[in-house]
């Protein structure tokens, strides 16, 4: 029954991920973690995440604004070094409030208000018909890039504030996955390299133990399908669909992390 939940949670979220630039990471971890501790849940998606970036280049790569790319990518790979560092000295900090939903434990942290603040924030100029007409100047993409960058490397919630900003720089649908899912790659390379010559070191090693390996083939396996899949449909999806749909994600994950749930 895991292999199951881990395959359809993989495939659906990585269709949705493709169009929208986020959701992947946020989405598949709390699966992985109905069946592990925690520590190897997040390496499990790590490891997924980074994969299924690389999935995306691939396929949708060549249709990104390397303008952008350039303007959004590199501050925000940059930013994502602080970001994974303070992290570190963070994670032994008291959460704000906990509380139980049956056997399951989860906490409301001053890092995830202040993300979720920041997404709602943004989910405000998709969702509100009069925000919606405002475009993100183009000289301010470089500090959008740095604040997901660094709250990429910090919360690993880097996909909600990316998606938000370049939804708002004028991008057609194609250049807009290609070049959110080659920033994606950009940061997940950066933070990566932090985490793992710190305490991932060791959670990486517990991946192969038990079946957890086997589930991170399986989500790996299913996640390229579905970005396979998305991918031939991108001609036929508007960005005013996309827009849309970046908006509802916004305010859902923006509530999850409000919450404690994400």
């Amino acid at each position: 029954m895991d292999y199951v939940t881990v395959a359809i949670a993989a495939l659906l979220v990585s269709v949705f991920s493709l169009y929208s630039g986020f959701g992947l990471g946020t989405l598949l971890m709390p699966v992985f973690a109905l069946f592990f501790p925690i520590q190897i849940a997040v390496a499990s998606t790590a490891v997924v995440h980074l994969a299924n970036n690389i999935f995306k280049v691939i396929f949708v790569g060549k249709g990104a604004d390397w303008k952008i790319v350039l303007t959004f990518g590199l501050p925000a790979t940059v930013l994502a070094i602080p970001g994974a560092f303070l992290l570190i000295q963070m994670s032994d900090i008291t959460p704000l409030a906990t509380y139980h939903i049956s056997t399951r434990e989860f906490s409301i942290t001053t890092i995830k208000l202040v993300v979720a603040g920041l997404i709602l924030s943004f989910a405000a100029f998709e969702v509100i018909p009069l925000f919606r007409k405002v475009e993100f100047p183009q000289r301010l993409v470089p500090f959008g890039g740095a604040l997901s960058g660094f709250f990429g490397g910090l919360s690993g919630h880097q996909g909600a504030l990316r998606s938000a900003v370049l939804a708002k720089t004028g991008l057609e649908t194609t250049a807009f996955v290609g070049t959110v899912s080659v920033c994606a790659l950009m940061v997940d390379i950066s933070r990566l390299a932090v985490y793992g010559s710190t305490f991932f070191a060791k959670d990486f090693s517990t991946v192969s133990e038990g079946n957890s390996a086997i589930l991170v083939g399986i989500a790996t396996l299913f996640a390229f399908i579905g970005t396979y899949t998305s991918s031939k449909l991108l001609k036929q999806v508007t960005m005013k669909a996309l827009r849309k749909l970046v908006g509802i994600m916004l305010i859902g994950i923006g509530f999850a992390l409000a919450s404690g749930l994400a």
